[in-house]
């Protein structure tokens, strides 16, 4: 009786560490973001994070989230690290400390693949998660380094689904871009941006959507490209 009563004890206990998601909040703080604009993502995501349904997801898979800034090649650095969101009162204070990250590279260029590979390396931390996501957002093509496509087979094979916020500022159809050569995996998608000007209502729609235990087994789509905005 007391055997049963300890082993349902440590039962419930493991139960209730389980974690449900690993997400990685990737940044793109290349030379063609200028100071302004990183402001707006930063208190963009700070603000999303804070949203009650992205907030409710969070505590609901008792999820952990870092966030790491990316830009030209072997310029990525995990800013901020794994971090337990196991109260609101936590996930409050991550986006606190989001709104509170300095920036640490200008007018450098573009490596996404660089950014996934440091992406893939941080989920060594937290081998308890049940589902990986990368969530990147970027206004340009990978232009230095190895290409995003090149990590696709990595990611498949340590089932890791990479999504991305295209921030659109011209005409190169970056959302296109982000489809067939970024996001991977079940369910994976790409969210849009019509400039930096829409990037929070952007990222909050992604947010709630990855976040969300429907999101995880949601079908995979193409794109979703709100109207644009004049």
């Amino acid at each position: 009786m007391f055997r049963s009563a300890i082993a349902s004890f440590l039962l419930s206990a493991h139960v209730a560490s389980a974690c449900d998601l690993a997400l990685v909040l990737a940044v793109d703080v290349s030379g063609s973001v200028d100071p302004q604009e990183y402001r707006v993502q930063m208190d963009g995501l700070a603000e999303a994070l804070r949203d009650g349904v992205v907030a409710e997801a969070l505590l609901s898979q008792n999820a952990m989230v870092t966030l790491i800034q990316w830009t030209g090649s072997s310029r990525q650095r995990q800013t901020l690290p794994w971090t337990h969101m196991d109260t609101f009162a936590r996930i409050s204070a991550f986006a606190d400390a989001i709104e509170d990250d300095q920036r640490i590279w200008r007018n450098y260029s573009t490596a996404i693949g660089e950014a996934l590979e440091l992406s893939i390396e941080s989920f060594k931390d937290v081998p308890q998660c049940r589902r990986r996501v990368i969530d990147v957002s970027g206004d340009g093509r990978s232009n230095e380094g190895v290409e995003p496509k090149e990590h696709h087979m990595r990611l498949k094979r340590a089932d890791i689904v990479v999504n991305a916020l295209a921030i659109e500022t011209d005409t190169s159809d970056l959302t296109a871009y982000f489809f067939e050569h970024l996001i991977i995996g079940e369910g994976a998608f790409v969210e849009t941006a019509w400039g930096f000007k829409d990037y929070p209502a952007a990222i909050l729609r992604k947010l709630q959507r990855e976040t969300t235990k429907a999101a995880a087994q949601a079908p995979t789509e193409l794109t979703v490209i709100p109207a644009r905005l004049d």
